[in-house]
């Protein structure tokens, strides 16, 4: 059966995804910058995987793309803009060819058209429910896995509705102090979780959530 999958997910020792003031110039927020002690396991790992190299983190991190059929983000995610689009200009952090290469469904209170992209991309702009959206997103998916890619919020309306399936996350040895932290507000959805395996690598941890 298809499951809703998060993968790759990197958050600080003390639980940040981002910092604060996310913006164009600093994706991540204030002291974070792609790379550094955050997410310096990710760019290792997918230059490793382009390599033909094997390991724990290039593991997590190929399994992050198997068997995905479309994709989840927030409006967060997709670029730095916030509230009502000022033009449609901005078309995502990825280029004209971005990674999904499926539906990518983006939540947002202010909808724009669909965005056909290179590579097989089309980014789909919703203000409904996310029981709305995964069912979408299942069906554009063809009997493969959603992914919910970010940011933080975005995967915690998931865990509060108890719809998330499987969750890797990765922990990185920094802290951040502030900013958008991932585990806020979720105890109720998370209740029905367990950890299911701990997997260390050179700097980061990998951790396995499920279903009980």
């Amino acid at each position: 059966m298809p499951k809703l999958r998060v993968h790759n997910v990197t958050i600080s020792l003390d639980g940040f995804m981002a910092g604060e003031n996310q913006r164009l110039d600093a994706p991540f927020g204030d002291g974070v910058g792609w790379g550094d002690e955050l997410h310096s396991w990710f760019v290792s790992a997918s230059a490793d995987a382009a390599a033909g190299k094997t390991g724990t983190d290039v593991d997590h991190f190929v399994r992050g793309d198997d068997n995905i059929g479309a994709t989840i983000m927030g409006r967060n995610m997709f670029g730095p803009q916030r509230g009502p689009w000022e033009d449609e200009s901005w078309r995502g952090w990825w280029g004209e060819n971005p990674p999904y290469h499926t539906d990518v469904f983006v939540h947002t209170h202010h909808l724009r058209p669909d965005l056909p992209m290179e590579g097989g991309t089309t980014f789909r702009f919703t203000d409904e429910p996310v029981e709305t959206v995964l069912a979408r997103a299942f069906e554009a998916a063809g009997g493969r896995d959603v992914r919910i890619g970010g940011g933080a919020a975005t995967i915690r309306q998931y865990l509060r509705a108890g719809l998330v399936d499987e969750m890797h996350l990765v922990i990185a040895p920094m802290l951040i102090g502030r900013g958008e932290r991932l585990l806020d507000d979720v105890a109720e959805g998370i209740a029905g979780y367990r950890v299911a395996g701990l997997d260390g690598s050179s700097g980061v941890v990998h951790v396995t959530v499920v279903r009980r």
